[in-house]
C-alpha cells in the first residue's frame, strides 16, 4: 500500500510537472491533480493491457512508437473523466503523457534503488 501511494506521489509530480512544462495541460487544484495521478494509475493497471493488445499489430507495424499514442489516450481518458485536470487535444496529450512517463521512470527508477 505505501509503495502505491508513493507511485502515485510520483505521478502526481508528473502530472504537476506536465501542466507546468506542456501548454495545454491544465489542472486546477492539487486534489483533482492527486485524485488524476490515482485514476491514471487505475486506468493504466486496466485499460491499457487491453487497449495495448488490441493495437498489437499498429504496434508492431510502427516498432513500437504507437505506444505513444495510447499513453496520451490513456491520459486523455483520465481528462475526460475527472473534471479538475483538462487537455487541450492530442498533442498536449502526448507531450504530457512524455513528461509524466519520463518522471515516473526517474521516480520509480529511485525508489526501486532505494530497497
Amino acid at each position: 500500500m505505501v509503495r502505491f501511494l508513493l507511485r502515485a506521489l510520483i505521478a502526481a509530480l508528473g502530472l504537476w510537472l506536465a501542466a507546468q512544462v506542456v501548454p495545454g495541460v491544465h489542472v486546477t487544484s492539487i486534489g483533482s491533480l492527486v485524485a488524476a495521478a490515482v485514476l491514471l494509475g487505475v486506468v493504466n493497471a486496466i485499460v491499457r493491457p487491453v487497449v495495448v493488445l488490441l493495437t498489437l499489430p499498429f504496434t508492431l507495424l510502427t516498432l513500437g512508437l504507437f505506444l505513444l499514442v495510447i499513453n496520451a489516450a490513456m491520459l486523455a481518458l483520465v481528462a475526460a473523466l475527472l473534471r479538475g485536470f483538462a487537455l487541450d487535444g492530442f498533442w498536449a496529450a502526448l507531450f504530457g503523457s512524455l513528461v509524466v512517463s519520463v518522471v515516473s521512470w526517474i521516480g520509480s527508477a529511485a525508489v526501486d534503488s532505494g530497497k
